[in-house]
């Protein structure tokens, strides 16, 4: 049996890192298969080698994070242990160093809480248009109405505009129930949601009456030049090409764009292209323009998220290698050449 020991500075830290009931402590204590106690100043640790000295690191890893005033949840004890698994845990700094964005109406501030979302805070800030690509659950809506009511508050910009693609409908809403802001609004859900944590409803309802915010369809941005202005396009992976074309020539002068859209869940017909994975190939390396891809480490929602993800991209990866393998053996059977597998 194999013996660590980690130095406690404040007895605040033991609070904070065993948790309510120690919960945080035991699902440590599962994952490495280890003993944790505290005696005094001190926690000891007990088990295998191996496993010792990766609830170790972990441990010193959420004690730096405590040091820096976050609260300790599960979502940050899973992230810190990734980080420890990967061997990255001297990277841990990088996130809670990272700048408070915004605070919401109810006081709370709202920073990135993983690599990727801070390398995305950041690439918002340094450039003129952010494209950001990711599962569900990484925050790349959230973050980026947290960047946008920040520059607004600081009036960098005279108002916000949030639009998505209403692709659900076709965008032929016609037939829906109400007036035109009741048959978009199921679909800007997401976006009024984001905005209401921010400011709050009363605040955002004022906002909007003074044309301060504006959340509206895509098909309403045609034909429109926006100056000073913050503009967010969120699912843009349901856009068409000539769509995301016309929402990227809007830009007026003092405006900052995001771009956000989750490759996984392309809504359009099969036969159409995403309008955001051509932009992705044209936009390459064209300057003031960032591209950030968060991935699966960077969910910030139940652990539960991370697993379906995982299992949707397996399903992904079988799937095309047995198309592959079909194709093959159909050259086969043509008499032509086979093509080469690809390696995952």
């Amino acid at each position: 049996m194999f013996e660590q020991t980690v130095d406690i500075e404040r007895i605040e830290q033991i609070i904070n890192l065993f948790g309510n009931f120690d919960e945080n402590i035991k699902r440590i204590e599962k994952k490495y298969r280890v003993s944790i106690t505290s005696h005094g100043s001190q926690i000891r640790v007990r088990g295998d080698v191996t496993d010792v000295m990766n609830a170790v690191r972990t441990i010193e890893g959420l004690l730096v994070m405590i040091n820096k005033g976050e609260q300790i949840t599960d979502q940050s004890i899973d992230y810190v242990s990734g980080l420890v698994e990967d061997g990255e845990d001297d990277r841990i700094t990088a996130v809670t160093d990272a700048d408070c964005i915004c605070i919401t109406s109810k006081g709370r501030p709202v920073k990135p809480k993983t690599i990727g979302q801070r390398q995305y805070a950041e690439a918002i800030k340094k450039n003129t248009i952010t494209i950001g690509v990711g599962p569900a659950g990484t925050g790349k809506t959230y973050l980026a109405v947290a960047s946008a009511v920040s520059a607004f508050r600081a009036k960098t910009v005279n108002r916000i505009i949030l639009t998505r693609p209403a692709v659900e409908a076709g965008e032929k809403l016609g037939f829906l129930p109400g007036d035109l802001q009741q048959k978009v609004d199921p679909y800007l859900r997401p976006l009024y949601d984001a905005l209401f944590d921010m400011l709050g409803a009363e605040n955002f309802q004022k906002c909007q009456e003074r044309g301060d915010i504006e959340v509206a369809p895509l098909a309403y941005m045609r034909g429109r030049t926006l100056d000073d202005s913050f503009i967010i396009l969120d699912e843009a992976q349901n856009t068409t090409a000539q769509q995301i074309k016309m929402f990227l020539t809007r830009m007026g002068m003092n405006t900052k764009m995001i771009v956000t859209g989750d490759m996984t869940q392309i809504d359009l017909p099969a036969s159409q292209t995403s309008g955001l994975v051509q932009a992705l190939r044209i936009l390459k390396g064209v300057k003031g323009i960032s591209f950030v891809e968060l991935n699966k480490k960077d969910i910030v929602r139940h652990k539960l998220v991370e697993r379906i993800v995982d299992a949707y991209e397996k399903f992904d990866k079988e799937a095309k290698a047995e198309r592959e393998k079909r194709k093959n053996e159909q050259l086969v059977i043509n008499g032509e050449r086979p093509v080469k597998l690809a390696k995952d």
